[in-house]
């Protein structure tokens, strides 16, 4: 006769690598990608940033401000900008379009509170409207090397520059102000005077960047503009400042008004087609099942279910429920008392040579520890069920058919 197969109650060394290798894999590009991002991220990057020495950064004509005895303070929300601003300051704004109405508004407070000049780099129609109302913004250029054409001394001073992007018409009778480096007769460069001080309109930021600072008279317009005081406040707007209250806008509100109207008409459609289309419930019709699963492949394919996810509790649970419904009715217990534990294991040890408390241990203990300990409990299960079920039957008495007693031996 053939011995059984070993089961295996617990995976080996190999499956559990095989099984940990996508985790592992997962793991180790985790790993590589963030390793990845700091190197990207380890320096100051950015455009127009006082720190990145990228082509687009502005860390060249920082470190010529330094030169100079001029020192910058970078800020990446209005409130430290605010802050950061003195009599003696000037104020640069890097992206005037990305402000918040709230942010606006508090460096626009703090500028007349310090009489700084402030220098906007290609602020559009909102931006200008906010810091300066009475200017009118005309459709960007390209940028290109221009002559400075107005008597502005700082603009005489750096000669031609690299200047474009947004222009600026100045309202007439204007006084104090000055228009330069004109583009289809419509400035790229203005400034705007103020009550405490001055506003500066610059189109584009060629002349602040790294890779456009040594060309024709960028470095000294960029110097000029930014180095007027010995304090400059670099202030380049980030995700760290959200804005108020009433400025947050919902998904809903941010759709145009076309697009709810079509959405409102499609869920319409679908209502009434799901109104015609729909049909009463009617009884449950029971179907043959196309395909019959032998009972040995169901069993098998639970108790792998059951090992997956390491359910020995209900696995045990389960084995003796069915061991204790198939005892029950040869021990005479009734239905009801079936899983009963001060019922059945009296009943079953009477016909067995086991104690009642052996059997109560046996049929309602503890659930097993490990895999090989429930594997025990099944093997001890089948035992105690065959040992109450292939009992030998009792012998009959011999009676002789005449008389109806036992025959003497």
């Amino acid at each position: 006769m053939t011995a059984p197969a070993d089961t295996a109650v617990s995976p080996d060394a190999r499956q559990l690598l095989r099984r940990a290798r996508p985790f592992a894999i997962g793991a180790v590009a985790l790993v590589l990608a963030g390793l990845l991002l700091a190197v990207l991220n380890s320096g100051e990057s950015g455009a127009l940033h006082p720190r990145a020495s990228v082509p687009q950064g502005s860390r060249a004509v920082a470190e010529l401000l330094e030169e100079r005895g001029v020192t910058t303070t970078l800020a990446t929300t209005a409130a430290e900008a605010a802050d950061a601003l003195g009599p003696d300051s000037t104020l640069l704004v890097a992206r005037p379009e990305a402000l918040t109405p709230t942010a606006r508004d508090t460096l626009r407070r703090a500028a007349a509170e310090a009489a700084t000049r402030t220098v906007l780099v290609a602020p559009g129609p909102e931006a200008t409207a906010a810091f300066a109302p009475r200017v009118t913004v005309a459709p960007p250029v390209e940028a290109e090397e221009r002559p400075p054409r107005c008597a502005w001394p700082t603009a005489e001073r750096a000669g031609e520059a690299r200047v474009g992007g947004y222009r600026y018409a100045l309202p007439e009778g204007t006084t104090d102000a000055a228009d330069c480096y004109p583009a289809g007769g419509t400035a790229t460069l203005a400034t705007v005077p103020t009550p405490t001080g001055e506003t500066v309109l610059l189109g584009s930021p060629d002349i602040l960047t790294n890779d456009r600072l040594d060309e024709a008279g960028n470095a000294s317009l960029a110097l000029q503009l930014l180095g007027a005081h010995p304090r400059l406040v670099w202030y380049l707007p980030s995700g760290e400042e959200a804005p108020a209250a009433d400025e947050q806008r919902s998904v809903t509100d941010l759709l145009p008004p076309g697009w709810r109207w079509a959405a409102l008409q499609l869920g319409i459609a679908a209502a009434l087609a799901a109104f015609w289309r729909a049909r009463r419930l009617g009884p449950v019709v029971t179907e043959p099942l196309p395909v019959t699963v032998p009972a040995a492949e169901t069993v098998e394919g639970r108790a792998r279910l059951y090992h997956r996810a390491h359910a020995r509790t209900q696995a045990a649970d389960a084995l003796r429920a069915a061991t204790r419904a198939r005892l029950a009715p040869v021990v005479g217990v009734t239905r009801a008392d079936t899983h009963h534990p001060e019922a059945l294991p009296p009943a079953v040890a009477a016909h067995t040579r086991a104690t009642a408390a052996e059997t109560h241990a046996l049929l309602f203990g503890p659930a097993p520890e490990d895999d090989r300990a429930l594997v025990r409990l099944a093997d001890a299960l089948d035992a105690l069920e065959r040992r109450v079920t292939e009992q030998p039957p009792a012998p009959e008495p011999r009676t002789d058919p005449t008389t109806g007693e036992e025959p003497r031996p």
